[in-house]
């Protein structure tokens, strides 16, 4: 093994690899079996059948693993003080979600430390590694002042370079009442200042955060300072979101649980990425998205777990690759695409996601000879190895430090 992105590394003995090249092998996941890869410099040199490997460097046996590209986590937020266990147990004894439940992570929030707040959000950048994510994405949205979102937004740019302003996740308590007010602030000020810190812009356009109108103004206010639009949308019902994410033309409108026939067709004929997100359906006992008719319809999908502390306190992609093909009527190989090239595409990438030369050298190896064990396994750790950028980043034989 190499734990060095200069040097070269081949992987051999591979029993199935995911590509998602469909110019490289069967089906749209791309699929060889009995495979090789070979990393060199942080990228992809070479894919293709074992016994046509070329040398290089350093060799690691697989033993007859599968290998599928690193999980692409496009909708996180990893940057909060607290935890909200209490109110989980609430809701499984049958007290519905509401979205004011974010206060109580505000004021954690706003109360923790820097190094606090740095300490936590490492912890679970790891634990979503150990879990083969690969490229994360980390929203924001529990400071809601210009100093505390300003502090998260440079905290999530620590760990990312995918980093969203979620400035309007709900109007905090000292703006009750005065929704308006605060979207005032954010566009005149908190966007300003945080704007050099991040890559995207996000709403929660829903009843209970902000309306179509001032999802709007936040949006337009983070595009005019070069941010990228991001919504959250149609979780708790149907609602504006997914035609504000269309007509603005967002990389992802994420939840998407509840939809009209005019929001399928308007996503099929968008570049707009509907991001479901199953384990916060399941962490709510909220309605999961109607995958299928998304699929069916041609809008692309992407998966992401949603990691926060109130609805979905989880990192674990392959848990939610799960739950979509139990309970969302995806077929595996679908899961598997959403949680991988979907993620990508969601987050307008081209080089993670994906194992064909040229790309960046991030991947993963199950202890199982194929990807349908990720839905067929469920809540089993089967990853044993992660490489990003050509690193052996992670591996269930070596001990954690």
């Amino acid at each position: 093994m190499t734990t060095d992105a200069a040097r070269s590394t081949v992987l051999t003995n591979i029993g199935m690899l995911v590509t998602n090249d469909p110019g490289a092998g069967a089906g749209p996941l791309g699929l060889i079996r009995d495979a090789a890869v070979v990393f060199d410099g942080g990228t992809v040199a070479w894919v293709g059948p074992s016994g046509t490997a070329p040398s290089a460097d350093a060799g690691h046996d697989l033993g007859g693993r599968a290998v599928l590209p690193g999980f692409v986590e496009s909708h996180a937020h990893l940057v909060f003080g607290g935890e909200r266990a209490e109110e989980f147990a609430a809701r499984m004894a049958g007290h519905p979600y509401a979205a004011g439940g974010i206060r109580t992570t505000i004021e954690a929030t706003r109360s923790a430390t820097d190094e606090e707040l740095h300490a936590n959000s490492r912890r679970l950048l790891a634990e979503a590694l150990r879990s083969g994510s690969t490229t994360v994405e980390c929203k924001t949205g529990y400071g809601q002042t210009v100093g505390h979102e300003l502090r998260c937004t440079r905290i999530a740019a620590s760990l990312t370079g995918e980093v969203t302003l979620l400035a309007a996740h709900v109007p905090p308590p000292e703006y009750d009442g005065r929704t308006d007010d605060y979207v005032t602030m954010v566009c005149a000020e908190m966007i300003d200042a945080c704007a050099s810190e991040a890559k995207w812009i996000d709403v929660f356009c829903e009843r209970g955060a902000f309306d179509r109108d001032q999802a709007h103004a936040v949006l337009t206010a983070g595009m005019a300072r070069g941010l990228i639009p991001r919504v959250h949308g149609n979780q708790l019902g149907q609602g504006p979101g997914v035609q504000l994410a269309v007509d603005l033309g967002a990389a992802s409108v994420d939840h998407v649980c509840y939809t009209t026939q005019s929001d399928l067709d308007a996503l099929a004929g968008s570049s707009t990425v509907a991001t479901l997100l199953p384990a916060a359906d399941f962490s709510t006992r909220n309605k999961y998205p109607d995958a299928r008719a998304l699929i069916d319809a041609g809008v692309t999908v992407a998966l992401g777990a949603d990691c926060n502390p109130g609805t979905s306190y989880t990192t674990s992609l392959p848990f939610c690759i799960a739950l979509a093909v139990r309970d969302m009527h995806m077929t595996p190989d679908e899961a598997v695409w959403a949680a991988t090239a979907g993620g990508a595409r969601a987050l307008r990438r081209d080089d993670v996601g994906v194992l064909r030369p040229g790309a960046r050298a991030d991947a993963l190896a199950l202890d199982a000879p194929s990807h349908l064990h990720l839905a067929y396994r469920p809540g089993v750790p089967l990853i044993t190895d992660v490489w990003r950028s050509g690193v052996l980043a992670y591996s269930a034989a070596r001990p954690r430090p």
